[in-house]
């Protein structure tokens, strides 16, 4: 997925490498999104959604996403509940009931067009969405509120502090600029398992200090994971060879335990060309970490 709207994904036959014909581990894919847009009971309401003025034009369903792991080889995907639906969640949750075992779901709940984040009903609701919906945690996106200091407001004390209670997971969509906000909470919350999408977007042409600097120094923290999606970052096609460097350095700082696989295309990626990964390690940043962290 870019920064910009959710990626459609599309199976290359010449690039499978089902994980059944290894026999060893399952593969999950930690970050997909998941929507319809001919099924009443899920309508798009460009007032609700979270990214508006640009619908999707087609579907990319459960089902959708079930054909694309059975051709890629893997076995389970975390769903990132999709900018469309804004804080209605029910598609997501919709996944992971009707499809026991196969997802887990991460929905959408404070921030850009949600709930705003002193809102006192919010641990209520995830708890709701815990509990009711069977979702496993929220994202939450200051990247798209950068000249606000929020996301480390007090106010946001009692969502932290119902996700600790819960065991919830909060992928976070944040800037290089906001990591340091981030380090607070995760420090004052240390039972919130806390994934890192898309390397915090740093741009890979900028000065250390600005950027991925920043995004190193959360290693201190035990509780931060990184999703290994390596596209927004890159400004180079697949296998996206300028990010391997960096790779390696978040490799060298996190350990293989709290680094997270995502993304179809990524897969081989991943699990062929990475030079430095052993087979142990591929097993936790390919089946093992998301599996605890997620619930799977």
């Amino acid at each position: 997925m870019t920064s910009s709207g959710p990626s459609r994904s599309t199976a290359d036959s010449t690039s499978v490498s089902p994980s059944s014909a290894s026999g060893r581990f399952p593969i999950v894919n930690a970050a997909e999104h998941a929507w319809v847009i001919h099924d009443p009971r899920f309508p798009i309401v460009d007032e609700v959604a979270s990214c508006p003025g640009r619908p999707p034009k087609s579907d990319y369903s459960a089902e959708h996403l079930l054909s694309e792991m059975e051709a890629y080889g893997i076995d389970k995907v975390v769903i990132s509940h999709v900018c469309y639906y804004g804080r209605n969640n029910a598609y997501t949750s919709h996944c992971v009931k009707t499809y026991p075992g196969k997802f887990a779901g991460i929905g959408l709940l404070v921030g850009h067009r949600l709930y705003a984040p002193g809102d006192p009903a919010n641990p209520d609701r995830l708890e709701r969405a815990f509990r009711e919906d069977h979702l496993v945690g929220m994202r939450i996106s200051p990247i798209y509120d950068k000249g606000v200091i929020w996301f480390n407001d007090p106010v946001c004390y009692p969502l932290w502090k119902k996700a600790e209670e819960l065991g919830a997971v909060f992928n976070i969509f944040l800037a290089p600029s906001q990591i340091s906000q981030l380090a607070d909470m995760a420090e004052r919350f240390p039972g919130v398992n806390v994934v890192i999408d898309h390397f915090a977007m740093f741009d890979i042409r900028a000065p250390e200090g600005e950027g991925f600097g920043p995004l190193l120094s959360l290693a201190r923290l035990p509780n931060v994971y990184i999703r290994t999606t390596l596209h927004n970052p890159s400004r180079q096609t697949l296998p996206h060879r300028d990010m391997w460097p960096y790779l390696r350095r978040v490799y060298d700082r996190f350990g293989p335990q709290r680094l997270i696989y995502a993304n179809f295309q990524e897969l081989l990626v991943m699990k062929d060309l990475i030079p430095f990964f052993t087979p142990e390690d591929k097993e936790w940043i390919l089946d093992k970490t998301a599996m605890r962290i997620y619930r799977l």
